[in-house]
């Protein structure tokens, strides 16, 4: 799920950050991100959520360079995470939903 956020911080050196950028996957935990910066695993960054305007805390877990050049980097958050994207996300280990099908003639 692609979600529009601020990324900022400080890098290793002082320098300080801040780019838009969005995600490509989301979750209870955290998600993965388009860099615009080469930051580093473990390192810790703030975001704020442009649809609800959220902030927290992330750590980098991972890092990933595409075909087409961006690097993607794999977050947790370290605080502030429990409702940044604003839904709700299935507990780990449960069941999907059955689904019923409608017969045909409408009736069940």
């Amino acid at each position: 799920m692609c979600m529009n956020v601020l990324a900022y911080g400080q890098m290793p050196d002082g320098e300080k950050f801040k780019f838009w950028t969005r995600t490509t996957s989301v979750s209870g935990h955290g998600g993965v991100l388009e860099l615009d910066v080469e930051l580093t695993e473990g390192q810790v960054f703030e975001l704020m959520n442009e649809y609800n305007m959220k902030k927290a805390s992330a750590k980098v877990v991972s890092l990933r360079r595409t075909s087409k050049g961006p690097i993607n980097a794999a977050f947790e958050f370290v605080k502030g995470g429990e409702s940044f994207w604003s839904m709700a996300f299935p507990a780990a280990g449960a069941k999907p939903l059955r689904r019923f099908l409608a017969r045909p003639g409408g009736t069940n």
